[in-house]
């Protein structure tokens, strides 16, 4: 599962130009997980771990020459949407050496929807948890929040020009159940749970003045390659014929997306000044997987560019990348997945210009704000 290449690294440590008619953005807020982390699990981690493998070579080595905290080899689509806004790439929150006027990321490698009390009182928590969840997050906007603005008017008007992100959130939430036991068709009854505490973050964040909120769904889990790694010995019935995806983690990811779109749509109708957009992870990777040549990717799509293994998937977990030993590929750009979970900066490009003019948010960001 995710979770468990996720575990390895924490077990064995583990601009662009924006468009003359862009809508006018004046700061980003982040909330999320490693697809959106940009620093602040190394932070928290720092104090407990002696090594944190995503801090460290070849992590960051495509746009950045070095490791920055992010889950791939060069930027994630928080960063390509910062410079279509020609904003400064938005810091992590627990880096307090940063200025936040023009954003803050409180995204965190591994994050749950739900909180760590809940994993603790249903013997689901794990020692690979940093305690990150998405209300843990939201206090930190909230102990932010009086740097930014003074008054509840001061404040409204403050948020009116920024674009928030929530999430993806839940994609971890499920793996930890997984890992602590639970089946598929247990995990699908506490979908509605997350989705409701995703839903109810959003909800907050217009309250307190935002007006343009990005929700996004989970990924394809069936196609992350450290899973399919994991369950070779499954039996060819298991596996989508088309993609070589595994059915049922797809069908899982499908199930919480569908039931997000129909609550951000329902939000929609009662928040009406507000928009509210949901974007897409999976489809933009099924396409990946599907047409690897549409988008410059190898035609072996679920073959990973940063690994150390014999398997057609180039995952190991036991030597997962920055181990000594384990490099990345020759050209990173020609890969959809970085490290058997995360995706390459050429895999985030293209799904933040779909999030951006379409197709994979709706409304597309960039339709959805008054120029």
């Amino acid at each position: 599962m995710k979770l468990l290449l996720f575990c390895s690294f924490l077990v064995i440590s583990c601009h662009g130009n924006s468009k003359p008619d862009s809508p006018h953005f004046t700061s980003i807020f982040s909330f999320g997980d490693s697809f959106a982390d940009t620093g602040n699990l190394v932070v928290l981690a720092t104090p407990v771990l002696k090594d944190i493998w995503i801090d460290m070579p070849p992590y960051g080595e495509t746009f950045f020459r070095h490791p920055t905290g992010r889950c791939s080899d060069g930027r994630l689509v928080l960063d390509f949407l910062a410079e279509n806004f020609s904003l400064p790439l938005v810091p992590p929150y627990l880096e307090h050496n940063s200025s936040f006027e023009q954003g803050a990321n409180f995204a965190v490698a591994g994050a749950t929807a739900l909180d760590f009390a809940f994993f603790v009182n249903n013997n689901l928590s794990s020692p690979f948890m940093f305690n990150g969840s998405l209300s843990v997050q939201l206090g930190w906007f909230a102990d932010l929040k009086p740097s930014l603005c003074k008054s509840y008017e001061e404040c409204q008007e403050y948020f009116r020009t920024s674009l928030f992100i929530v999430g993806e959130f839940g994609a971890n939430d499920y793996a930890f159940m997984m890992f602590g036991g639970k089946t598929l068709e247990q995990i699908h009854g506490y979908v509605p749970m997350v989705i409701e505490t995703i839903c109810a973050a959003a909800e907050s964040l217009i309250k307190q003045g935002a007006k343009t909120v990005v929700v996004p769904g989970i990924w394809p889990d069936g196609c992350t390659p450290a899973n399919l790694a994991q369950n070779t010995s499954r039996p060819i019935e298991d596996y989508e014929p088309e993609t070589g995806c595994l059915k049922d983690l797809n069908d899982l990811s499908r199930y919480h997306n569908s039931k997000l779109l129909k609550a951000v749509k329902k939000l929609q109708q009662k928040y009406s000044h507000v928009r509210l957009i949901n974007a897409d992870y999976y489809q933009p990777i099924m396409d990946f997987v599907r047409t690897p040549h549409s988008f410059g990717f190898i035609d072996t799509p679920l073959r990973v560019c940063c690994g150390n293994a014999t398997n057609q998937y180039n995952v190991n977990l036991t030597e997962v990348c920055a181990m000594p030993g384990v490099g990345s590929c020759e050209n990173p750009l020609e890969y959809v997945n970085w490290d058997g979970v995360h995706l390459t900066e050429a895999a985030y490009h293209h799904i933040a210009q779909g999030w951006l003019t379409g197709p994979y948010a709706e409304p597309p960001i960039l339709n959805s704000v008054d120029n």
